[in-house]
């Protein structure tokens, strides 16, 4: 693991991983969890979760943008699109509401002047477990015009997402990298 892997690792264990009985956002109890927001909105945590990230994206030239649902991923698109201006490749950042807004131009995904109609992005993720989020918003991309071609995410869960997903996904972490092998 390279430095800067192994420091991204060190903040995420620091910041955003905890032993406690939570509910998931698909409903489900489990015995930890990761709410890699603390990380990701850390300046170091953002800066090295955009570097990370973005070499992800070095095995899909053809993604023009990054997207995400909100707000569990904004700051990871963010961190994405910073890093991406900084190493000369410019990769937009779109964010996906749950739902249209109710006023103004009315969108669900915002962003969509900084990126052409038909373009291959890729759907950022904080934690897959269950791959519902991800679906959710690869639907909400297609309807915009745009083609979700990958997944990526900070940490898989190992709880069925990656398969239920239909995309090439990437994770940087798994549970097990945090020393945890049992279901939920």
């Amino acid at each position: 693991m390279s430095p800067e892997r192994a420091r991204l690792f060190e903040l995420l264990r620091e910041l955003s991983f905890a032993r406690r009985a939570i509910t998931l956002a698909s409903g489900r109890t489990s015995h930890f969890y990761v709410d890699v927001r603390n990380t990701a909105l850390h300046p170091e945590g953002a800066t090295l979760l955009g570097r990370a990230l973005l070499a992800l994206l070095d095995t899909a030239p053809e993604v023009r943008a990054v997207a995400g649902p909100s707000i569990g991923a904004d700051p990871l698109v963010t961190s994405i699109a910073i890093a991406s201006h900084t190493a000369g490749r410019a990769v937009p950042a779109l964010m996906v509401r749950p739902e249209a807004k109710a006023h103004g131009t009315g969108q669900r995904v915002e962003g969509m002047r900084n990126v052409p109609v038909g373009s291959a992005v890729a759907v950022v993720e904080d934690v897959i477990t269950s791959g519902g989020s991800a679906l959710r918003t690869i639907a909400a991309l297609r309807e915009a015009g745009l083609e979700p071609v990958c997944v990526l995410a900070v940490i898989d869960r190992q709880e069925g997402g990656r398969e239920a997903i239909g995309l090439p996904v990437q994770a940087l972490f798994t549970k097990s990298d945090f020393g945890v092998t049992d279901a939920l």
